[in-house]
């Protein structure tokens, strides 16, 4: 059986996770006949496309060769996350003097117990993924072993010729590296084996200052490892509004990350235990000596191996060819999540996903379209960034004339009392309308606050509307309606001023 290369770890909480999703005894059944639908890849994608058709009453066979629940289960949403609360604890910790709260020095850091729970909570997660609940509860064949497509309609695993109405490639990505002279040499950590660790390095470098980058800086930043981190891009999460990347970049530096932006990476090599990476920022050629170096520069489509080419499925480096309907080149064959999509988020894959069921099996119901989704995202540092729509930028490029507003969380009062100014609301609207084409939130929760703006975009619900939504008092939620009202006070005119000014003097 393959796993995995990030799973090395033989503990209690890997053997649970492994027996959930890749159960070493696990024998794959009889195929069907023919199938409605076969299922190549088991994250997000494949599992949402497997269980939706299969709730619909399609004959489903789903296959995966390494662990069901994929990227975001194994080395994704789930480690992080637990890893980031941990590390969120010792930020409240530190700034627990400006609310009033002394906490005695010489706080202790238990590494291995912090890393011990992140797997304790993937595999107790993991049975909602599991090859168990699919086959016993969803009814959807599964089979464990690799894919290989051997005709248009077609597809073998483990001596297994699975024949198909329609199929769905959901393999996903892995993380990418780039091709820096001695970095294969040295060795390095991708989000596929950081998780795994026990022992915090003492001096970690972070190449790449994405979201993964960014997140993992200074999480391990706050858990005791000394950061560097290296991007190539004048802007740390070169993706986001620079004035919310500039307040990630003063969070990361006030916790202790060195950030070096515009850094070209020139080599690395072993120096005994440790490693030099060689780079130029601007200036003359600098160098960091770390223990351990984590590439997070971006992700690979899992193309190789599949036999598209046997399928006539079309793809490039960039990922599997799909339309708008995220068919392939072959009609019978359509593609989901990371694979073939820009967005490499979980709920980007979950929203494809059901596209996928609607067009692949019930299309002449009506089609759904991949550029009618509304795709918001979060990187959670802290404070978070949330996104959704154009950014200013995008907008200018698109030659699309927006008002933009913005509220900064120091006016608003739930932030005050929690000592959390740091961040804004900034949403862009159609000039002269109050159309949301836009937003950006910079807070401690903005994931939790950024759906009420997709929610308006999604329903076509103006700005101004939400000025008449009640929020509790005090939220920090409320910023958006304080928007709202500053919007909704640009549209007095001085003639509608001078209108309701006449009225007012008639009132007795």
């Amino acid at each position: 059986m393959r796993h995995p290369p990030g799973l090395i770890l033989d503990d209690a909480h890997n053997r649970a996770l492994i027996e959930n999703v890749h159960p070493p005894g696990w024998r794959n059944p009889e195929p069907a006949r023919r199938y409605h639908l076969v299922v190549v890849g088991a994250g997000t994608a494949g599992l949402v496309t497997a269980a939706g058709a299969a709730g619909l009453g399609a004959r489903v066979a789903l296959v995966e060769r390494q662990f069901m629940g994929g990227d975001c289960l194994v080395t994704g949403c789930v480690p992080s996350k637990a890893l980031i609360r941990s590390s969120r604890v010792v930020g409240e910790l530190r700034a627990a003097a400006a609310l009033g709260v002394k906490v005695p020095e010489g706080l202790t850091i238990d590494f291995g117990a912090v890393m011990e729970r992140v797997r304790r909570l993937r595999a107790e997660i993991s049975p909602h993924d599991s090859a168990w609940r699919f086959s016993r509860e969803l009814g959807v064949d599964v089979f464990l072993g690799e894919a290989v497509f051997s005709g248009p309609d077609r597809v073998t695993v483990a001596g297994h010729t699975l024949r198909f109405a329609r199929a769905v490639v959901a393999s996903g990505a892995r993380p990418g590296h780039p091709p820096i002279p001695g970095l294969a040499e040295a060795g390095f950590l991708t989000s596929e084996t950081v998780f795994e660790q026990t022992e915090r390095p003492a001096h970690l470098a972070i190449v790449g200052g994405g979201p993964t980058g960014c997140e993992l800086a200074q999480a391990l930043q706050r858990l005791g490892a000394e950061v560097t981190l290296l991007s190539d891009a004048p802007q740390l999460l070169p993706s986001e509004d620079p004035d919310a990347a500039e307040i990630v970049r003063q969070a990361l530096l006030r916790d202790g990350v060195r950030v070096v932006l515009g850094a070209a990476i020139a080599s690395v090599a072993r120096a005994g235990t440790r490693k030099v990476l060689r780079y130029q920022a601007g200036g003359p050629e600098d160098a960091v000596t770390a223990d351990e170096i984590l590439v997070s520069t971006g992700r690979v489509p899992n193309v190789e191996g599949l036999g598209l080419e046997a399928a006539g499925v079309g793809y490039t480096r960039e990922g599997i060819v799909v339309d708008d309907y995220l068919r392939t080149t072959n009609r019978r064959i359509y593609a989901a999540g990371d694979v073939c999509l820009g967005w490499k988020f979980t709920h980007a894959a979950g929203a494809a996903a059901r596209i996928v069921v609607q067009n692949a099996l019930f299309g002449l119901a009506g089609r759904r379209r991949l550029s009618r989704l509304v795709m918001p995202w979060c990187t959670y540092t802290d404070p978070e960034v949330a996104h959704v729509g154009l950014n200013e930028r995008q907008a200018r490029e698109r030659g699309l004339a927006v008002d933009t507003l913005v509220r900064h969380l120091a006016d608003v009062d739930r932030a005050r009392t929690d000592g959390e100014t740091e961040g804004f609301v900034k949403v862009h609207v159609r000039r002269g309308t109050d159309r949301i084409v836009g937003a950006t939130i910079v807070a401690r929760r903005a994931g939790e606050m950024i759906s009420e703006v997709t929610l308006a975009i999604v329903a076509g619900v103006g700005l101004g509307r939400l000025s008449g939504v009640i929020h509790p008092y005090p939220t920090q939620a409320e910023a958006v309606r304080h928007l709202a009202d500053q919007h909704r006070r640009t549209r007095l005119t001085p003639f509608v001023r001078g209108a309701l000014g006449t009225w007012l003097r008639w009132i007795r």
